[in-house]
């Protein structure tokens, strides 16, 4: 299921954004947490299962859905938690917004409408 980001949830959140490529420096990741605690065009996403399982972000721009980050820890990779976490953004958001990726997050998303 998924859940929006709460303060309480920090530490997951930054550890799953940490297998981010470009988000393995603490400053950075801090500096993209506080973004999304503080930006209303920002988001964060938790996937929970049992327990949080994976993180997607996304930023708002008009009538679009960027997706800025998407990853599952990696001990749970390859079971379809990346693509149910896109399904699940789609069903919430879909009919308002086109939704795309990023250049980090492009590649991924067009292989879950592959």
């Amino acid at each position: 299921m998924l859940i929006k980001y709460k303060k309480s949830f920090e530490k997951i959140a930054m550890g799953l954004l940490s297998f981010m490529p470009d988000e393995k420096e603490v400053k950075k990741l801090q500096t993209t947490i506080k973004e999304y605690e503080s930006n209303d065009d920002w988001q964060l996403f938790l996937w929970k299962e049992e327990d949080i399982l994976g993180a997607l972000g996304v930023r708002f721009e008009d009538e679009t859905l960027v997706i800025q980050h998407i990853s599952v820890t990696p001990s749970h990779r390859n079971q379809g938690i990346g693509k149910q976490m896109i399904q699940a953004l789609e069903e919430q958001y879909g009919e308002k917004y086109t939704i795309c990726g990023n250049e980090q997050t492009k590649e991924f998303y067009e292989q879950c409408h592959a």
